[in-house]
């Protein structure tokens, strides 16, 4: 697995929750603007846009998942599990859509798991 997934993951998450508390934004405005901004500068600097972006695309489904519920340690356990799962449900499913659906929802899900089985919650940021 490639260092590019978890690390781009982690930023669509981190930067969707942070600007989905902003007055302005909700969940999906974040999302919608930071990957179309993430689209842009991937482009720019000459990477696989499609491919990269839609990674961050996903980790933006994992900042708007829950925020009363998740804190840092589950969003970052979230984004982990989503670039591992991405990276070999691609080549299950036909394109990247149905392995980035999949993949964000089985890693919130699997997060989501833990946590009512009494794994220890992470502390919200205020």
């Amino acid at each position: 697995m490639s260092i590019e997934y978890p690390i781009l993951a982690l930023l669509g998450a981190f930067l969707t929750f942070y600007l989905a508390r902003h007055n302005r934004f909700d969940g999906i405005r974040a999302s919608a603007a930071l990957s179309i901004i993430a689209y842009l500068i991937i482009d720019a600097l000459g990477f696989n846009a499609d491919l990269y972006a839609v990674v961050f695309f996903g980790g933006t489904f994992i900042g708007m998942s829950a925020p009363h519920r998740f804190g840092i340690y589950t969003i970052t356990s979230a984004s982990i599990i989503f670039s591992l799962l991405f990276e070999y449900l691609i080549p299950v499913f036909d394109g990247y859509g149905g392995a980035l659906g999949v993949s964000a929802f089985l890693s919130v899900c699997i997060c989501h798991v833990f946590i009512l089985l009494g794994a220890p919650r992470s502390k919200k940021p205020q």
